[in-house]
């Protein structure tokens, strides 16, 4: 059995807030809950948008977070992510791509491939031909394995109108080549803020709350010009993975009130 503990959009700042959230806090509350809880993890993921916009700050900031994990906490880029401060500030595996934040990590009875889908200059996402080329010949050399792909932007509409927007563009093209190996066995994505779950062209999907702020329901419906995080806990996510299966545990670390300054 692996263990695994995944955790996603952290946004953090070194200083300031986030209308009012201190995403230090929020941080700080995981990793302390999955120190005390759930040390006996393999290695956790967070699956991108790392920091704020203060790239040096922002990353060496989290790195000294990150560094207070019991286990290995393996980073991931999105949207909002530089690749060079990730190379700078953060430790990556010693195989990850030379142009790309995108890397496998291989188990004895698994491989988990960590995907690049940011797309310089917008919040939508996308996979380019070398990042699949990187893709395709990972699966292709590890066919007897159980593999678990974990991206940050979703390959799909999942109806919240807001995200959809700024899905990963060549959705189609990815599913095209995920679909022609049967050891993919499921997709976890960051990006929306909200757990969601389902299925793929027959490949099961989970989507997580964001360690920082979450995002609305999609109803009543909302806008980007109209967006405000609801009053709900942050979360990460517990997975278990024996011989193909998966369990997901959605986790509130801490109350919605941690991080909340007046």
């Amino acid at each position: 059995m692996t263990k695994i503990i995944w955790m996603s959009d952290p946004h953090f700042q070194a200083n300031g807030t986030i209308d009012g959230l201190n995403p230090r806090v929020r941080l700080a509350a995981a990793i302390d809950h999955m120190n005390a809880h759930h040390a006996d993890a393999d290695f956790a993921i967070m699956s991108g948008d790392l920091v704020g916009d203060d790239i040096k700050g922002d990353y060496t900031g989290i790195a000294s977070y990150l560094a207070k994990s019991n286990i290995p906490i393996h980073p991931m880029v999105g949207n909002n992510d530089d690749r060079n401060g990730m190379r700078t500030h953060l430790a990556l595996p010693p195989q990850v791509m030379p142009d790309f934040i995108q890397y496998v990590l291989d188990t004895d009875a698994a491989t988990f491939l960590c995907l690049d889908t940011q797309k310089l200059g917008s919040h939508a996402g996308e996979i380019c031909s070398k990042r699949s080329e990187w893709l395709a010949q990972t699966l292709d050399v590890r066919r007897d394995k159980p593999a678990y792909i974990f991206m940050h932007h979703p390959p799909l509409p999942l109806h919240l109108p807001a995200q959809d927007e700024i899905m990963l563009e060549n959705a189609g093209q990815f599913l095209d080549l995920i679909g022609r190996y049967g050891n993919v066995k499921h997709l976890f994505m960051g990006h929306v803020h909200r757990p969601t779950c389902g299925t793929v062209r027959g490949i099961p999907f989970a989507t997580i709350g964001a360690v920082s702020f979450q995002a609305p329901a999609p109803r009543p419906e909302w806008h980007w010009d109209s967006f405000a995080p609801p009053a709900e806990a942050p979360h990460y996510g517990v997975l278990y993975l024996t011989d193909g299966d998966v369990t997901l545990q959605y986790t509130q670390f801490c109350s919605y009130e941690t991080g909340i300054e007046d």
